[in-house]
């Protein structure tokens, strides 16, 4: 069952590719909300990591080495 999901995953990544932002998708049918959408996603993916979530990842990182 696990290897089935890993399966699914590795294939919804190929189905989404990355598009910059102000990138036509090439979607002559796209809606209208389609392009604000993106929009928020390109301004989340661009927001700087907070710090209390960057020492975890380094906490979690010096465990994982031990």
């Amino acid at each position: 069952m696990g290897e089935g999901k890993s399966k699914r995953m590795a294939k919804d990544k190929r189905k989404s590719p990355v598009v910059k932002q102000g990138q036509d998708t090439g979607a002559p049918n796209a809606p209208e909300w389609a392009a604000g959408l993106r929009r928020l996603y390109d301004a989340v993916v661009e927001e700087p990591l907070p710090d209390s979530f960057s020492q975890l990842l380094e906490q979690l990182d010096r465990n994982g080495e031990s």
